[in-house]
Order: C-alpha cells, then sequence, then structure tokens
C-alpha cells in the first residue's frame, strides 16, 4: 500500500507520489533522455533493484514516466519521460540550483539556443517587477482560510 499523508495540499500529494528515495534521482537521468533499466541502476550507486523497480512502477503508475520496449525476447525496456513528467523540470531545476547555492556543489542552468545561463526568479507581472524571495507568499486556493486571508489582504490595499 502507497503511503499517504493524507492531506489534499498539492505539495503533500505530489510528495506521496515523487517523494521516496531515488525518485527524483531517477527522474533526473531520465531528463536526460530515455534510459534502459540497468543504465539506472549503474547512474543511482546503491540503489536495490527491488527498489529501482517499484520506483519505476509508481512513476509509471502515475503517467509520469513509460516503458518502451526494445527487446521481446527477453522482454527489455527502456524508460522515459512522459509530458507529464517532464513537468517537473522546474521544481528539479530548483533543487539544483537551491542545493549548488547551499550545499556545494555546482550546476549551471543554460538557454538550449544560446548556451549562456539563465536566471531563475520570481516575477509578478501584475507589479512588474522581480519578487525577493522573503516577499513570496504561496496560499492554496482550496483552503477557504487561505481564501479569506487573501481577499482581506486584497481590500487592506
Amino acid at each position: 500500500m502507497a503511503k499517504t499523508y493524507g492531506q489534499t495540499c498539492p505539495v503533500a500529494r505530489t510528495l506521496e507520489i515523487i517523494g521516496e528515495r531515488w525518485t527524483l534521482l531517477i527522474v533526473r537521468d531520465l531528463f536526460r533522455g530515455s534510459r534502459r533499466f540497468q543504465d539506472l541502476q549503474d547512474s543511482l550507486v546503491g540503489v536495490a533493484p527491488n527498489v529501482l523497480s517499484e520506483r519505476l512502477k509508481t512513476l509509471e503508475e502515475h503517467g509520469l514516466i513509460r516503458r518502451e520496449f526494445y527487446s521481446e525476447h527477453p522482454p527489455r525496456a527502456a524508460y522515459a519521460l512522459t509530458p507529464l513528467g517532464r513537468e517537473l523540470q522546474p521544481a528539479l531545476r530548483a533543487l539544483a540550483v537551491y542545493g549548488a547555492k547551499h550545499l556545494g556543489g555546482s550546476v549551471d542552468v543554460l538557454h538550449a539556443a544560446c548556451d549562456h545561463r539563465i536566471e531563475m526568479r520570481p516575477y509578478c507581472p501584475h507589479c512588474d517587477i522581480e519578487v525577493p524571495a522573503d516577499e513570496v507568499r504561496v496560499t492554496y486556493p482550496d483552503d477557504p482560510r487561505a481564501l479569506q486571508e487573501t481577499k482581506a489582504r486584497r481590500r487592506a490595499r
């Protein structure tokens, strides 16, 4: 049975799918292109084959990856991200930038067209400004309390 947080928060619900150990590293590797099981196992030093298999099944069940069979006898498959799985790229990019900045290592986020570094910044199109991290607030519209707080803030301005 899959572990759940029992919350409706989108972060919690997403973590129920991709929050297990190794899962985001599998997704990271698949951003480089289609990979066979053995390729993933070689890349993810220390992952047990049964854990890798379980994580791949979960990702496939939720439509984030797909299996592409390249041999029928014996059956052999490669794994690739689906468009839904590719939507995780900004989150992985943000984790990479955060890790490089605060935990060491390095990462370059490049514009594919010109190979120059790009910056990821919160931007408010309403105010036409870059928003400092300490001025960013995340709310969940499904939460009635948060909706009331947002409406009250707007009225106060």
